[in-house]
């Protein structure tokens, strides 16, 4: 009897034992599980959706264009035996680039003028071999078609040795030089680039909303990075539909005439609304991921990064106006996208 007794309890022991042990595992992997999913949590700052009074202009981005931008090319196949002209130089139309060599071309004409003078004596003789029966009426109508083809040759090569010279199509400043003397080119080659810059076009884009408030000729105040000093210019484009961004093309025409502007500058535009102290539903510039045009925000939805597709609108600098997507107080995320995905669980941070 007092061995059983003593085997219960060893038995009794070891259950215990074993109880415990299986507790505290359960209780370790909990705590486990509970460090885990916080070290997975991408820290991120946040703002709120909200509505705020907007200033009375919206701005847009954009960059400069020259007005004119021309390749000058050869008319003529051959050998280019003598360059005018050097990147910087300022050209005017007309004014000749480049020469080509003109032999081939000397040639050519020589041979057309020489049938011409042929198929017109053939006529003269023909014609009165015509008076006395010497030829038909059909004999002679063929020679008078030999004489016309004869000079539109003569035409075609005349016009072809005229134009060896390689000669600018407008004013304007030669940006680069494509070709070296001796160097042979083909028909149609571009040998140089000139811009004209005496004026230029800002080239932005802007949403629906903004381009129902806008008409060619409204003067713009246009602010350059490179100044610190507005300038205007004048509405010349409005595109009559959108691009694949649902964007609206506009350009706007900026006198140059001090030639401090230069095409490919960076610049913002600045409208005037029609409304004034507005409110609006705005984001942080920053919360857009990539580029505002993307449309594409993480909101913070039960402690995971949620992706939203918004319709953006105005530009008011540091924040956006946003059309639809998002609710007033909802909360997005405005740094740490770049290590966040759809569901990703983020721990928000304050400074």
């Amino acid at each position: 009897m007092k061995k059983i007794i003593t085997i219960i309890i060893i038995v009794a022991l070891f259950a215990f034992t074993g109880y415990r042990l299986y507790s505290n595992k359960e209780k370790n992997a909990q705590e486990v599980a509970i460090v885990a999913q916080k070290e997975a949590q991408v820290a991120v700052r946040t703002a709120k959706v909200a509505d705020e009074k907007v200033t009375s202009f919206f701005s847009a981005n954009g960059t400069f264009e020259a007005e004119q931008d021309l390749n000058v090319s050869s008319e003529v196949g051959g050998q280019v035996i003598k360059i005018f002209v050097k990147e910087g130089d300022y050209v005017k139309a007309g004014q000749v680039l480049a020469q080509t060599k003109a032999d081939r071309t000397n040639v050519q004409l020589d041979n057309a003028k020489a049938v011409l003078e042929n198929a017109k004596a053939d006529l003269q003789r023909f014609e009165s071999a015509f008076k006395t029966g010497g030829v038909t009426a059909q004999q002679l109508e063929q020679v008078r078609l030999q004489l016309k083809n004869a000079q539109a040759n003569y035409n075609s090569a005349s016009i072809v040795s005229g134009n060896t010279a390689v000669r600018s199509k407008i004013n304007g400043i030669v940006t680069s030089k494509e070709v070296e003397e001796g160097t042979l080119v083909n028909p149609g080659q571009p040998l140089f680039n000139v811009v004209n810059i005496d004026n230029l076009k800002l080239k932005i884009t802007v949403d629906e909303q903004q381009v129902s408030k806008l008409k060619v000729g409204n003067m713009v105040k246009i602010k350059p990075s490179a100044s610190t000093d507005f300038i205007e210019g004048k509405i010349s484009f409005i595109a009559p539909k959108s691009n694949g961004a649902m964007k609206f093309p506009v350009e706007i025409l900026v006198a140059n005439k001090d030639k401090n502007l230069k095409a490919g500058m960076y610049a913002s535009a600045e409208f005037a609304s029609a409304t004034d102290n507005a409110t609006a539903l705005v984001v942080p510039h920053k919360a857009f991921v990539g580029s505002v045009s993307q449309n594409k925000i993480f909101k913070v939805v039960d402690g995971k990064a949620q992706m939203v597709i918004v319709k953006s609108g105005r530009n008011f600098g540091d924040k956006v106006e946003i059309i639809s997507g998002l609710s007033a107080g909802e909360e997005v995320i405005t740094s740490g996208q770049i290590n966040i995905d759809n569901g990703t669980p983020v721990k928000v941070i304050t400074d």
